[in-house]
């Protein structure tokens, strides 16, 4: 076997997986008629909100740079949108930063979180197969970020959790789990 040239596109192995093992797979398990209906991940969105940074700018900095690190992109700025005197919040001030990731970004981030990072993390047990939002649609939070290997533990100024968000096309809750169970999502079992 050749090493790929700079012209030739690597396809990640996750993706790769899932064309050709997951969607038939699952095509049986449903009976779905159409190709087209099989669910499939549409995107993966990233969230870390700040909330001290409304009284120290230079956390939403490191927050960027986390997220910046970990995604292998250039993450979004969220701000407030409105006033909260309660908890020192203004109106436009930066409190968390966001990235939306499509495509091979996606699927590689993916292999990374399910093969090296939700490893990582002391004591886990799983994630909990109840936190679907009706739609196929999967999130869970990340108490720190240290568990990316992408990120030097003793760079962390502190530690920042973190949502992941994983949008898929299916269309019921037990559709999304049995799409993300095959490609490698460490369930609980009830």
């Amino acid at each position: 076997m050749t090493a790929p040239t700079s012209t030739e596109k690597i396809t990640p192995r996750l993706k790769t997986r899932y064309r050709e093992e997951i969607a038939g797979q699952l095509r049986e398990e449903f009976s779905y008629a159409n190709p087209h209906q099989i669910p499939g991940v549409v995107k993966v969105v990233v969230n870390m909100g700040v909330g001290d940074a409304a009284r120290d700018s230079k956390l939403i900095e490191g927050a960027i740079r986390d997220l910046a690190t970990i995604t292998g992109q250039k993450p979004e700025v969220r701000k407030a949108r409105k006033s909260i005197a309660q908890f020192k919040l203004r109106e436009g001030q930066p409190i968390g930063a966001r990235t939306t990731l499509r495509g091979d970004r996606m699927w590689e981030f993916l292999d990374r979180l399910l093969t090296i990072a939700l490893p990582r993390i002391r004591d886990f047990r799983g994630l909990s197969p109840k936190q679907f939002d009706g739609n196929g649609n999967y999130t869970f939070g990340l108490t720190e970020q240290s568990m990316f290997h992408e990120i030097n533990p003793d760079a962390i100024d502190r530690p920042r959790g973190m949502d992941v968000t994983v949008v898929t096309t299916a269309t019921t809750d037990d559709e999304g789990r049995a799409l993300l169970r095959k490609l490698g999502f460490p369930f609980k079992e009830n």
